[in-house]
């Protein structure tokens, strides 16, 4: 048994503890508390750790490690069809590239990179689950969402052919979990949406995630069946000629085909009115926001404050790094600050950690420092002066005072 002390504590759940410790055993946390009294030292001798915060790690609930070998190549565009042709043009038709090297490696260095800045778990998008090994060899703590993408697919084959595949994904580590999802709908069929959703809600882990209300694209596809993702669907070769556009929101859209539940991650949510937040806060359904690689493909900036008074669970992801310069979630919670003055820095933090391993089936594990709980302990050096650790925190922290706490 370990006993850290440190300047901070932060559990998420309570208030900070000024001159604090966490009590660690065998990797779990068995106490968290302040003081040195007798009945503190029943749970080991301190090791002091002196100027420093510590905290439960971040879960980034959105990203795309396979897509880690396009960094710096797919720039910034001003609406998001632009960057998604801008995307095509990078990968050079090249497809999903299971067991490219370049590919495989680009993203093993990906979440390497995230574990350095702090990444407890996350939510990993894959077309080709080509970065189930690359999380697990870190240590991180996952659920790869297998993504299926078929606007023009009648029936709900598709699951079938990939089936085989996820089962052996999910066969490479206990600690990363393996489940399915659709893309958007823009990119998906009815059919094919209700194979999906079958396939979640009958299977070990029914969660799914949703990339919804992201552009002003995607609203003119479903009411009025025209616009560019109209032109972009038929120039690929994707267009369903009997498809007939709802007239609605995505979120009713979907809520109406029965899709989203409480265990429905709704991937950056840009352009979703107070009405469809309302009724994704009936769902249950959790938000995972993407500021700053919603900047980047040009969809415009997300309205975090009205997310919070929405009462919707809010998580941050950092989406790929074809959309961001890289994985920390620190410099996400940095630009909910920005957006979102109003809303308090411990709520910011809770989307970092807690809600979004939450959405991910990973409360009883992480985010929080709380009895029972995975010791994936961050410490992050404070410099003198800090009062209010808790908005320190969300100010944008670097990754030079970022490490793991020595819990062994």
């Amino acid at each position: 048994m370990i006993r850290l002390s440190a300047a901070w504590i932060v559990p998420i759940d309570r208030p900070p503890i000024r001159d604090g410790w966490v009590a660690v055993d065998e990797g779990r946390i068995v106490a968290v508390g302040s003081g040195d009294s007798h009945e503190a030292t029943a749970f080991g001798a301190l090791r002091h750790l002196g100027e420093v915060a510590l905290m439960p790690g971040l879960v980034n609930a959105h990203v795309h490690l396979e897509l880690s070998w396009l960094r710096d190549r797919v720039p910034p565009a001003a609406d998001f069809t632009s960057w998604i042709q801008q995307l095509f043009a990078a990968r050079g038709g090249a497809g999903e590239r299971p067991g490219d090297p370049e590919v495989v490696g680009a993203a093993r260095q990906a979440a390497r990179e995230a574990r350095e800045f702090g990444t407890a778990a996350v939510g990993d998008i894959s077309n080709s689950l080509a970065a189930v090994g690359a999380i697990a060899e870190t240590g991180m703590q996952g659920l790869v969402f297998h993504e299926l993408l078929g606007f023009n697919e009648t029936t709900g084959a598709l699951i079938e052919r990939t089936r085989d595949a996820r089962a052996a994904a999910a066969r490479v580590s206990p600690r990363v979990r393996v489940s399915v999802a659709p893309h958007a709908p823009y990119s998906v069929s009815a059919e094919l949406f209700a194979a999906i959703r079958t396939e979640v809600i009958t299977s070990a882990e029914p969660y799914t995630s949703i990339h919804v209300g992201e552009s002003p694209e995607e609203l003119e596809l479903l009411h009025s069946g025209g616009g560019p993702w109209s032109t972009l669907l038929r120039r690929l070769g994707a267009w369903r000629a009997d498809w007939i556009p709802p007239g609605v929101d995505p979120v009713e859209y979907l809520d109406e085909m029965g899709i989203i539940d409480a265990k429905t991650l709704v991937v950056h949510a840009v352009q979703l009115t107070d009405a469809s937040l309302a009724r994704l806060r009936r769902r249950g359904a959790t938000i995972v926001t993407c500021p700053r690689s919603n900047q980047w493909v040009g969809v415009g900036v997300p309205p975090i404050e009205r997310f919070y008074l929405s009462g919707v669970p809010v998580a941050v992801g950092t989406d790929s790094l074809a959309s961001v310069a890289d994985l920390n979630v620190f410099a996400e919670l940095k630009n909910l600050r920005w957006l979102a003055s109003s809303v308090p820095a411990r709520r910011l933090l809770e989307s970092g950690t807690l809600i979004g391993a939450r959405a991910l089936g990973l409360e009883a594990r992480l985010g929080t420092l709380s009895v029972g709980k995975d010791a994936d302990i961050l410490s992050i050096r404070i410099p003198d002066g800090v009062e209010d650790v808790e908005e320190y925190l969300v100010s944008g922290v670097e990754a030079s005072v970022i490490s793991w706490a020595p819990v062994h």
